[in-house]
């Protein structure tokens, strides 16, 4: 007899708590994962740091399976989705708490790492609790919805709550300055002059963004320029900006000298230095024959308020690509050095031969109080929906604690569950495959937000924060949802055998579209838009063989066990990858990081041919 079958019927429809139960489980990790990553880029945190430390946010999902059975164990997996939704609720309000602080960076990643840990577990529970509180056709019908509300999450946090964010920062801050720079051809040019000592007094009225670059502008001469003067002013302006603590608060961190450890001595800080030797972009380097630059001032007209800072974001935002900013995108005034100016340093191609005009756009926001607010709003939702649950959530009967007669009958359960998998038929193989599947789609996925969201100059795409909530939270989501569904359909015709190497394709070779990207540094936003639209389709329709092939490999009497045993490698695959992309990124630069995305997808091509794979695994059988 069926016991799923037989199973009363639940008290509440399903309709009313599992939209909003998927809904939730999605919420914090996309919060923890992805809207993180945006987040830190416009707190000034360096990519390497970025990628590294969110990355290590995977931790939790990676070993999530060796305190599972604690949740089966102790109380019921009701109890458990509503606590750690309170738990999730409580983490996100501690990172907007901690978001104003000096160490941010150190705190935030305490409380998200309490995200990550609560979402985590609230995964293994919630999944337990949809299979105990339904029938066998009910979670047929309902596997799709779930799926749906889940990427509705996704939607919702990389889109919806980005763009927010980003109109929160433009709106609290001070009134859009632009100024322009250009080149001309003139026989003479007057050595920039550096400030020395100067300092401003409060003007009367608002706050305001005041520069010596209003008016005429920047002027550059184009054709060569000798390397002393050039190398010797841009190094005294970063410099300054330096001393007076003109950059962000975690930015001027990096810059600090810090003894180093083994691995950065012996390991990271020389295959470093081989990279950007070998394989580096082209830097911005005054050799002999370089373009001319100019130097323009910025400084605040009053002192801002105790306590508050004002972050200038500096970015090209028309014009002549060869008049480039190298030094000063990123400049924070407190009431400590707003009388002081702020120095940028603007330089010509020496390789342009006919005169261009660029136009730069200053803005300002409150960057951790527009974040703060929305992980406020994330915080109360997540509060919210626990209470909403507690009162919503069915009873089922079978929702109760598992009978254990003594711990040495869990430690026997669990090396039995364990060696059940790794007895698995060519199991070295099956690791490999979960391992190196999405090796370069890892390391993609951590930068690319970065990459648009990067300043032009420093070779990304110069998107806005509500651009990028656009392009890559609403667009992207989308094409990706779309991708997955197409991507199920055809399987469930012609089985996964069929269509996996057009699955491995799919999630590996679109990701040419930005190594298009950051060679053209196309302005359009709708070439941006198609292009992350064709990378994530085929993120979407690869990643269906994925999950298909981890549940065909956890085929057996321990399937859920064997399963959360995969996702854990699928984890740990995407941790390492995305963990050390920020620091490649910043070795070698985004032209040649998107190259090598490319060759990290090598591994997946050629693993993929020894798999073991039933033929008509995942094809729908004529009588379902």
């Amino acid at each position: 007899m069926n016991t799923q079958n037989s199973l009363p019927t639940t008290t509440r429809n399903p309709w009313s708590w599992i939209p909003s139960l998927y809904f939730i489980e999605g919420l914090p990790y996309v919060m923890a994962m992805i809207v993180s990553v945006i987040m830190y880029k416009r707190m000034g945190v360096s990519n390497a740091d970025i990628t590294f430390y969110t990355s290590l946010l995977n931790l939790p999902w990676v070993f999530k399976w060796l305190w599972s059975p604690f949740v089966d164990i102790i109380r019921t997996k009701r109890i458990w989705t509503v606590l750690m939704q309170f738990a999730v609720g409580v983490g996100l309000a501690g990172v907007a708490l901690c978001l104003p602080l000096d160490n941010f960076l150190r705190y935030t990643m305490a409380f998200f790492f309490l995200v990550a840990f609560s979402s985590a577990t609230h995964d293994i529970a919630a999944d337990g609790f949809y299979m105990l509180a339904l029938k066998e056709d009910q979670q047929a019908f309902f596997v799709g919805i779930r799926s749906t509300f889940y990427r509705f999450a996704m939607i919702t946090g990389q889109g919806l709550l980005v763009i927010m964010a980003g109109q929160l920062e433009s709106s609290t801050g001070l009134e859009k300055v632009t100024f322009s720079a250009s080149s001309i051809s003139s026989a003479t040019y007057e050595t920039p002059t550096f400030p020395s000592g100067q300092s401003f007094y409060p003007q009367e009225g608002d706050l305001k963004i005041l520069t010596d670059l209003t008016g005429n502008g920047a002027k550059l001469v184009l054709g060569a320029w000798p390397k002393a003067p050039a190398d010797s002013l841009l190094t005294l302006a970063r410099e300054w900006n330096k001393n007076h603590n003109f950059y962000p608060k975690e930015e001027n961190k990096s810059t600090e000298k810090k003894q180093p450890g083994w691995w950065s001595r012996t390991v990271a800080t020389p295959l470093g230095a081989f990279l950007k030797r070998h394989f580096g972009p082209e830097e911005v380097v005054f050799e002999k024959g370089a373009g001319s630059i100019a130097i323009g001032r910025f400084y605040l007209s009053n002192t801002p308020a105790e306590g508050e800072t004002v972050q200038l974001n500096i970015a090209r935002s028309d014009g002549d690509k060869g008049i480039s900013l190298v030094e000063g995108s990123h400049l924070t005034f407190d009431q400590y050095n707003w009388n002081q100016p702020a120095l940028v340093v603007i330089q010509v191609d020496p390789k342009a031969k006919t005169a261009g005009q660029a136009t730069f756009t200053v803005t300002s926001g409150d960057v951790p109080f527009a974040w703060s607010i929305v992980f406020w709003l994330v915080a109360a939702i997540m509060i919210l929906a626990a209470l909403y649950h507690q009162w919503i959530l069915p009873r089922p009967p079978t929702d109760t604690p598992r009978e254990v007669n003594s711990v040495g009958d869990i430690m026997k359960g669990f090396v039995h569950t364990f060696s059940t998998f790794f007895q698995k038929k060519k199991i070295g193989v099956i690791i490999g495959f979960i391992l190196l599947y999405r090796l370069g789609e890892a390391q993609l996925g951590k930068v690319a937000g970065l990459f648009l969201l990067e300043v032009p100059e420093l070779g990304g795409l110069g998107l806005s924060t509500s651009e990028l909530g656009i392009v890559y939270g609403t667009v992207g989501i989308i094409a990706l949802v779309a991708g997955g569904l197409i991507g199920g359909v055809l399987v469930s015709r012609q089985g996964l055998k069929y269509w996996l190497w057009w699955m491995v394709a799919a999630i590996n070779v679109p990701n040419l579209v930005y190594v298009y990207l950051a060679y053209s540094q196309t302005e359009s936003l709708f070439i941006i838009n198609v292009a992350v639209a064709i990378e994530q389709f085929g993120y979407g329709f690869g990643f269906v063989a994925f999950l298909l092939y981890m549940i065909h490999v956890s085929e057996g009497p321990f399937k859920a066990a064997h399963y959360a045993i995969c996702t854990g490698f699928m984890a740990l695959g995407a941790m390492v990858p995305g963990a050390i992309s920020g620091w490649i990124q910043d070795a070698i630069g985004y032209q040649h990081f998107f190259i090598w995305v490319i060759i990290a997808t090598i591994p997946a091509f050629v693993i993929t041919k020894f798999i073991p794979l039933d033929g008509d695994f995942g094809k729908k059988k004529p009588n379902e």
